[in-house]
């Protein structure tokens, strides 16, 4: 095996392994014998549990766990275009795997991670930043000033850039600093997505959801003003700071990696796992298993009334604390994807067999209920209850939204889309 083949994994300045790459392209990985007996040591996955042996003999548990990391779709080939290297999930974490999402940096065999005192960052404003937002998110060069590659991976399908955020200002990490928020932004074909997330985000909130702390800006003045020119400010939550203001990166997976499942699984219609296997995932492997469980199936509901059909298993993941204790990680991706024209109204994860919101009835309740092992009248207050919820909480978030950004006619189609939503499921409670 060559160096060329080889990455190395760290948590922060310690080594936990090793990856390469096999004549299949396919990843395998092994724990560094350091890292096995260090007092700090933690397994990177719940399908990657500690020991000396690899993981190679499947050719997938490795493999699934670190293309997981990755971008998917259009904002993958960006990369690999701005980039020049093969399409190949070694390649790309090999060139951008030095700030993903989680606690670890994956670097080329040679390098090792830089010291917190050494870290730096480029100021990110004015054009450039211009040039991204007008751009969607495809202006960005994934190479610094010296055509050295930024390494910066964030999963997902649409285009994204991690930064800092410090005093309101917006800055790029060089080489693998770590990053405190996310940028995301319009997409190519569809309009307003990054306000229909900002009020669905908020809107989850109000209910009483945790979910990642979201801003909707605009390059002049109020997003409103020119909506093909907005964008989300996301703040990481597997960034912490300490009361120095120093950045620490925790430790996180997505239900996808924790299941062992890879990304082009990530709907249960498509392979992937059921709701009933991401609660059961929570039932057992959560410090909190009672809340967290009930915040996932009020997650699953939420979706529902919501219109959010893109609810999939990549959009939930676990959180490790200092601790190594497990805990279902806030909320994010909430989108009104049925307010936007041209995007499937079917759910990621099914309701009692059912996927789509229309032909959702009581014996679907009374079946979901079954597959999740709970009561149905546990099941239908939970129902009922978030819809009072939500009726409750949206003209004050509607206002909220436009005492802050100003103006937003768009919207009026997802305050529309979810009073329908609530009233149809009311009614099929009956």
């Amino acid at each position: 095996m060559t160096d060329v083949n080889t990455l190395n994994l760290w948590y922060e300045q310690q080594l936990v392994g090793n990856l390469w790459n096999n004549d299949l392209d396919r990843i395998g990985f092994r724990y560094s014998e350091n890292w096995l007996k260090s007092q700090s040591r933690f397994p990177i996955s719940l399908r990657l549990p500690l020991q000396e042996e690899d993981f190679s003999s499947d050719g997938k548990t490795a493999h699934r766990f670190f293309s997981n990391l990755l971008p998917e779709g259009q904002a993958r080939t960006n990369i690999i275009s701005s980039l020049r290297i093969p399409n190949s999930d070694f390649s790309l974490l090999k060139a951008i795997g030095g700030e993903c999402a989680g606690a670890f940096n994956i670097l080329p065999h040679m390098l090792e991670p830089e010291l917190r005192e050494n870290w730096e960052y480029t100021s990110f404003t004015g054009e450039r930043l211009e040039a991204l937002v007008t751009q969607r998110g495809q202006g960005f060069s994934f190479r610094n000033s010296k055509n050295e590659p930024i390494r910066m991976s964030l999963a997902g399908a649409q285009n994204k850039c991690p930064i800092l955020v410090r005093g309101g200002d917006y800055f790029l990490p060089k080489n693998e600093a770590p990053t405190t928020h996310i940028l995301k932004f319009q997409t190519a074909n569809f309009s307003h997505v990054p306000a229909y997330e900002t009020i669905l985000m908020k809107l989850a909130k109000s209910v009483g959801m945790l979910v990642a702390s979201i801003e909707l800006r605009g390059l002049n003045g109020l997003p409103g003003n020119n909506p093909h020119e907005s964008f989300v400010e996301i703040q990481r939550y597997d960034r912490v700071s300490d009361d120095e203001g120093n950045i620490h990166r925790l430790h996180q997976e997505d239900f996808c990696q924790a299941l062992g499942y890879g990304y082009e699984e990530k709907y249960q219609a498509d392979g992937g796992p059921s709701f009933s296997d991401c609660l059961n995932l929570i039932r057992e492997k959560s410090d909190e298993p009672t809340i967290d469980a009930e915040a996932l199936i009020n997650w699953q509901i939420f979706n529902l009334l919501a219109g959010n059909s893109d609810g999939h298993a990549k959009n939930l993941s676990i959180l490790y604390s200092n601790d190594n204790s497990l805990s279902l990680a806030p909320f994010y991706d909430l989108l009104c994807t049925r307010a936007i024209k041209g995007i499937a109204s079917d759910l990621a994860f099914s309701i009692g067999g059912e996927y789509n919101p229309g032909n959702i009835y009581k014996q679907n309740w009374e079946e979901f209920a079954k597959e999740l092992d709970i009561s149905l009248r546990f099941l239908l207050n939970t129902v009922g209850d978030l819809i009072e919820k939500v009726l409750d909480t949206l003209p004050e978030v509607m206002q909220e939204f436009k005492d802050s950004y100003g103006e937003y006619n768009a919207l009026q189609r997802v305050e529309q889309v979810i009073r329908s939503q609530c009233r149809r499921t009311r009614t099929s409670l009956n």
